[in-house]
């Protein structure tokens, strides 16, 4: 927990806390980052589960990826500066930490894709997506929208 306060009274914590446009701004960021990154892993999933199928996978997952990692990394800058308002705090809040061990399984997920499921997709050309990639997308879908809803319930416990 030290290391939670010790954030928070960082001055990147003080900074956060103080002034009256940083802290909407980072919320902001985080709002757009998570427009951003829900619409591209829809869309990547939704192909995934069999939707798009006159699009070719590879090309169509890879334009998407470079957007969602993009705004991946908005949420990931966002959200340190809004935590390290808060740090002590938050860190104590359920819900935050569903939302930290969510990511943490949507992660997971995206590499047992990247590493299990994609080499064998080098086969699969067209029609309905195998079942390994099927179910990669719909853990996708779940567990990155579980994320979403838990961020937005953080304020109320």
């Amino acid at each position: 927990m030290d290391v939670f306060l010790a954030l928070e009274q960082s001055a990147l914590g003080a900074v956060m806390r103080g002034s009256w446009f940083l802290y909407p701004l980072a919320n902001v960021l985080h709002i757009i980052g998570l427009a951003g990154f829900a619409g591209a892993i829809a869309i990547m999933d939704a192909r995934l589960l069999g939707a798009f199928q006159a699009m070719p996978l590879a090309p169509f997952v890879s334009r998407w990826r470079q957007i969602a990692v993009v705004a991946f990394a908005v949420q990931v800058v966002s959200g340190v500066l809004l935590f390290s308002a808060e740090a002590s705090a938050i860190i104590e809040n359920p819900v935050f930490r569903a939302k930290v061990l969510l990511i943490v399984v949507g992660l997971a997920n995206v590499a047992v894709f990247e590493f299990v499921t994609k080499p064998g997709l080098a086969t699969w050309r067209e029609g309905r997506p195998p079942p390994s990639a099927r179910l990669s997308g719909a853990v996708s879908l779940a567990t990155w929208l579980a994320v979403a809803a838990a961020g937005r319930l953080i304020a109320y416990f």
